[in-house]
């Protein structure tokens, strides 16, 4: 299993960037997926997932109305396009190959390496 993140880069307060994560290795339709992010010295936390057939999403309330996830399951890849970026918003963004439950998403043990993403204000 392989999941690769690009798109990450430097980019000035408000400004946008689109994240990717290609995955190779698994029956990418049959995972939900999701993206997350982890700052120097914080944990990792969920920033948005999306369903199997990308008809139910979820974000967390810091990214809401400023991230959109997408998914394109003929190519196996995820998106995050990332709008009105704030300096708050500097991470190692990772992706992940997960499932929908009661709880939400639940991440599992497949994760890509990460991309940096650094907000300057």
């Amino acid at each position: 299993v392989q999941l690769v993140e690009s798109g990450g880069g430097l980019v000035q307060a408000g400004g946008s960037l689109r994240l990717s994560c290609a995955a190779s290795g698994i029956t990418f339709s049959s995972y939900a997926m999701g993206w997350y992010r982890q700052a120097p010295g914080k944990q990792r936390e969920l920033v948005a997932a999306t369903s199997r057939g990308d008809l139910t999403t979820t974000y967390a309330d810091f990214v809401k109305g400023r991230f959109t996830i997408s998914r394109n399951n003929a190519e196996n890849t995820m998106y995050l396009q990332m709008s009105s970026l704030k300096p708050e918003d500097t991470a190692v963004y990772y992706c992940n190959a997960g499932y929908f439950g009661p709880g939400g998403y639940s991440s599992s043990r497949f994760w890509g390496q990460g991309t940096q993403v650094t907000v300057s204000s």
